[in-house]
């Protein structure tokens, strides 16, 4: 199974920005998916697309034994030095080197739009012991600031293939009622990111979309960025912005 190209180009070439401007979790959120998930010592979790480590690394003081899996080489790289003395793997979600019914709990984070639906779980059925389960979590956008809205905006044009546009629709398809699965319990939280002007135009240039874009095309998304940046109310002259960001956090169990 092969990584989505786009996936594997563009993060490949920002995974050292990634890491710097893409935002973490909030305390509650995680706290929420390592009590549904049951993650304690003694019980093995794979993070999988763990990409830098950003939720992986979160997952470590539960306890439990963390393992990685991003296929990604860049991404891969940057998760060692960031996250270390977590195993770290090259695989798909599709097709895990994993034993039959190995794992007590699988999350995955801000990935898993880029998955085959129907396949994904069906690996985890494989791989996850009976009551074993699943994690999911991703930070959303928030577009209830003006300006933040204003450079979401750019964005909407720049994905319109993204795998994740049509958030709803296609969360109701892919996290649908699975013959393997009990029930989807489902959760959601707030909070904001702290950032330099330019640590948001560094953010955009983060988003995988962006950066397999040509150069001169690429310079002129980010050029857009600035000029809200430069121009809006809400962010003329500030060292320091905020985004908003919602997430949605979803559990089930192997039946």
């Amino acid at each position: 199974m092969a990584v989505h190209e786009v996936a594997e180009e563009g993060f490949g070439r920002e995974a050292e920005t990634y890491e710097r401007v893409r935002p973490s979790y909030p305390a509650d959120a995680v706290a929420w998916l390592v009590d549904g998930l049951g993650l304690e010592p003694g019980r093995v979790v794979l993070d999988l697309a763990a990409g830098t480590g950003k939720f992986t690394r979160l997952l470590v003081p539960s306890g439990a034994t963390v393992l990685a899996a991003e296929p990604v080489d860049g991404m891969r790289r940057r998760f060692l030095a960031a996250v270390p003395g977590v195993p770290v793997i090259g695989a798909v979600a599709e097709a895990l080197p994993v034993a039959r019914g190995a794992l007590d709990a699988i999350t995955v984070a801000q990935a898993f739009h880029w998955f085959d639906a129907d396949r994904a779980f069906d690996e985890f059925a494989r791989v996850l012991q009976l009551g074993g389960r699943v994690g999911l979590i991703w930070n959303a956008r928030d577009r209830s600031s003006d300006w933040v809205n204003e450079v979401w905006s750019i964005m909407d044009r720049v994905e319109k293939r993204a795998p994740w546009r049509d958030h709803e629709h296609w969360r109701d398809s892919a996290l649908g009622a699975r013959s393997a699965f009990g029930p989807l319990h489902a959760e959601t939280f707030r909070h904001e990111q702290s950032i330099s002007p330019e640590g948001v135009v560094d953010r955009i240039a983060s988003v995988s979309h962006v950066a397999v874009l040509p150069p001169a095309e690429r310079e002129r998304v980010l050029g857009e960025v600035r000029g809200v940046l430069t121009h809006h109310p809400d962010t003329r002259g500030r060292s320091e912005l905020r985004i908003p960001y919602r997430v949605d956090a979803y559990w089930c169990e192997r039946a």
